[in-house]
Order: structure tokens, then C-alpha cells, then sequence
């Protein structure tokens, strides 16, 4: 993907864990074919790091502004960084 890829980190603020957000923000990538990582935050808030095609990107980045039907999304910030072409699937990550 070279020079087309997008990389975007995104913090996700309001009510987002317990609701099953970083399983559906999973299956949402990967339905978009887009590479990267999720994972809960001690603070309540849910991290990721979401690559590949920019248009993919963006729609999996919108759809985080929404989140799952029991979850409350009050504020996402999202920062394009370099893209890296690092990651080979999506996944979920425990622990800091």
C-alpha cells in the first residue's frame, strides 16, 4: 500500500467500555479491511490504531464516532500519523 496508506490514532471518550466496543470495532475493521489494534484504556477510554486504504480508514474512524448500540461516544480524537504498513491483521490488545 505504500504512499496510499493511511494510518489514524484514535482515543474514544464517554461511556465505551463494558459495551463491547473493542469486539465490534474489530469485526468493523476487518469488514473494511483495515489493519491495527484496539484496546481499553485504565481511564475508561478505548485506544486503536487503525491502517490501510484511506477511504476504509475513514469509514471504520466514522464509525467509531457512533460505536456500538449500548455504548455512549461523547469524543473521538483522531490523529493521522505516518502510515507503516506494520500490521498484518487486526487484533485486540489486553493489558497496557
Amino acid at each position: 500500500m505504500g504512499a496510499d496508506g493511511k494510518r489514524v490514532h484514535v482515543i474514544v471518550t464517554g461511556m465505551v467500555q463494558g459495551v463491547f466496543f473493542r469486539v465490534k470495532t474489530r469485526n468493523e475493521s476487518i469488514r473494511n479491511n483495515v489493519r491495527g489494534w484496539v484496546r481499553n484504556l485504565p481511564d475508561g477510554r478505548v485506544e486503536a490504531v487503525f491502517e490501510g486504504n484511506p477511504d476504509d480508514v475513514d469509514r471504520v474512524v466514522a464509525w467509531c464516532r457512533i460505536g456500538p448500540s449500548h455504548a455512549a461516544v461523547e469524543h473521538v480524537e483522531a490523529v493521522e500519523e505516518t502510515y507503516s504498513g506494520a500490521f498484518r491483521d487486526f487484533s485486540i490488545r489486553y493489558g497496557p
